[in-house]
């Protein structure tokens, strides 16, 4: 409480020269100074990443180490960082307490709330003189001019990929390290990238900010948008070297692939059996599991492959009504 009592009686001594902010306490200009410096005095041993506040530093190390010491007295879910546990525990009271000034929508987290004020308030100054798109900031821009002049200038030490802006390669470091440094708060499933977490929270919050013009579906993310635009245009940008063969979604390709190498990737725990689609293994699975999760809504009758529910459906309940 000494500590505390010290904001409102002792006077703040500690200036940057900087910016001529002042801190009571020597210490935290220290840790300021690292603002204008750049320094990142905190070094994990596993991975090499650094920061500059030892609190986050210790934070972080819970990656690794797989320690989880916040609790919610709820559910007794686990998490690394006690704001994450206090985020977590709303999902539990209903309480959203971020709200946009703009429309009123509520959040649980304060970030879900910065996302979503983008849709109101983003202004994008730093146009690209090739294709016109425009960015919010410069070195979002020269990340961007990469794709036109097809410079990777970034390469991993591992695998030797390279990459067109830092950010994307400190990305892929963590397909080597096995980091996944973003939990999302609600249902504490981890991620290596923070995009992927953001757009994954609209799973729980339930926002489309994405419409197509055409017909008018929403989705959770650009990406998704883009690739059903192509069921409009046509589009099919991905094509098979062996055979020609085209296709709207770069994932199909590489399935159909399989059919010239020969390749069959997924394989059944139980029997060893294997596939060439990860698709047909998990409707193979059903086999050992019992499972019938396809349901005819004529006559009730339960089957373990969509196919069969297809097939049952065009040539029994069709024709016997």
């Amino acid at each position: 409480m000494k500590q505390h009592q010290g904001i409102h009686t002792v006077e703040r001594t500690y200036r940057c020269d900087v910016c001529n902010r002042t801190f009571k306490q020597l210490k935290y200009l220290k840790v300021h100074q690292h603002v204008h410096t750049g320094e990142l005095p905190y070094r994990c041993n596993f991975c090499s990443k650094t920061f500059k506040l030892l609190k986050n530093f210790n934070i972080h190390q819970r990656v690794h180490t797989g320690e989880r010491p916040y609790c919610c007295d709820m559910c007794n879910k686990t998490f690394s960082d006690r704001s994450n546990l206090k985020a977590h525990q709303r999902v539990h009271t209903g309480e959203r307490p971020y709200r946009c000034d703009m429309c009123n929508k509520t959040f649980i987290q304060a970030r879900s709330l910065n996302i979503h004020q983008r849709v109101h308030t983003a202004e994008y100054l730093h146009h690209c003189d090739v294709c016109n798109k425009t960015f919010k900031r410069l070195e979002h821009l020269k990340v961007h001019y990469c794709i036109h002049t097809g410079e990777h200038p970034y390469r991993c030490d591992v695998c030797h990929k390279t990459f067109s802006g830092r950010n994307k390669l400190n990305v892929h470091l963590r397909l080597h390290t096995g980091e996944r440094p973003y939990c999302c708060d609600v249902c504490s499933k981890t991620f290596s990238d923070r995009s992927k977490m953001n757009v994954h929270q609209r799973v729980h919050t339930g926002e489309r900010l994405y419409p197509c013009h055409v017909c008018s579906k929403t989705f959770r993310d650009m990406d998704r948008l883009k690739v059903h635009q192509r069921v409009h245009t046509g589009e099919r940008p991905y094509s098979c070297e062996v055979c020609n063969k085209t296709f709207s979604i770069k994932s199909n390709l590489k399935t159909h692939q399989h059919i010239h190498t020969g390749e069959r990737p997924y394989s059944c725990e139980v029997c060893n059996k294997t596939f060439s689609i990860k698709s047909n293994l998990k409707a193979h699975q059903h086999i050992h599991t019992g499972e019938r999760p396809y349901s005819c809504g004529a006559c009730s009758k339960m089957f373990s492959h969509k196919r069969d529910l297809k097939r049952h459906i065009r040539f029994y309940c069709n024709q016997h009504p």
